[in-house]
């Protein structure tokens, strides 16, 4: 599963297709989470509200990454 694994307590918070965030902790245990870090299902209750918010946020192109090509090249 594609996501971010959180620091200190090793769960993976991964954005769904609805936009929601699965938060998977370390024995298997799932939580569905809004972007804020409400809890909307599942066993897992709990979530770090900072990285939902990361995980679910938008996608913005790094400048330092996109191709830039001069004019009169």
């Amino acid at each position: 599963m594609a996501g971010l694994r959180h620091p200190f307590t090793g769960a993976t918070y991964a954005k769904q297709d609805d936009g929601t965030i699965l938060v998977t902790d370390s024995n298997g245990a799932t939580g569905r989470f809004q972007r804020n870090g409400k809890w909307i299902s599942g066993a897992v209750r709990e979530c770090d509200a900072q990285l939902c918010g990361w995980v679910g946020g938008p996608r913005v192109g790094n400048h330092r990454l996109s191709a830039s090509v001069p004019a009169n090249a």
